[in-house]
């Protein structure tokens, strides 16, 4: 289960975030290569302007993120002195942030809800988050979410499940990613493609402890 403190964590500005959730009954919410598309669409669609992207996996019944939340004084200030807000929400970096997150649950589950003949929420509420503010850390969880498949026996290699960030943080085509940072983490390409090949490869001993519960 996750600790109590991953549903209050609050987000900040420049702040990292491991952001990871669930189906609410632990059943299937990608039922296809199009539900996954769509999903990472949607993402893009209300959250690219408040958020980058370290990472990503999207796994039948959960995903894992890790993003870094942008700079968003300017915007508070604008809504402010436009007079925009009407109410006392979303003054905040994590109103802005939260309120974007549930649009975004809001608009898949309803697409899902839809398409598989459902009714209901779609998601756990609330989501759960993480600040990431150590650097070992940091580099441990990206391994962790690269390689996630491969712990719950999706393929027997990680690198062979398409719907992660690995192959888009190693490749030289273009990406919303932040692959140059990410790199710079573990200090260069070679050493990127070798922590997470030791990561895997203590999955499969069983050598590793996992710290956090999916």
């Amino acid at each position: 289960m996750a600790k109590k403190e991953h549903y209050y964590t609050r987000f900040e500005n420049d702040g990292i975030y491991h952001v990871y959730n669930r189906s609410v009954d632990r059943k299937i919410m990608f039922t296809s290569d199009r539900n996954y598309e769509f999903f990472i669409r949607q993402f893009d669609k209300y959250l690219s302007n408040y958020i980058t992207i370290y990472a990503y996996c999207l796994l039948g019944n959960h995903f894992h993120f890790m993003i870094k939340v942008n700079n968003l004084i300017d915007l508070i200030t604008f809504r402010k002195l436009s007079n925009l807000e009407q109410s006392n929400q979303q003054k905040t970096t994590h109103d802005i942030i939260s309120h974007q997150f549930k649009k975004f649950f809001q608009s898949y589950a309803m697409a899902f809800n839809k398409e598989q003949n459902r009714i209901g929420t779609l998601f756990q509420t609330p989501f759960k988050r993480v600040r990431v503010e150590d650097e070992n850390y940091l580099r441990e969880l990206i391994c962790y979410i690269n390689t996630n498949a491969q712990k719950h026996n999706l393929v027997k290699d990680f690198k062979d499940w398409k719907w992660s960030s690995y192959h888009n943080l190693i490749s030289n085509k273009g990406t919303k990613l932040q692959k140059d940072e990410v790199i710079q983490y573990f200090d260069d390409i070679d050493n990127f493609k070798y922590c997470h090949f030791e990561y895997a490869r203590n999955i499969d001993s069983g050598e590793r402890d996992f710290f956090i519960e999916d």
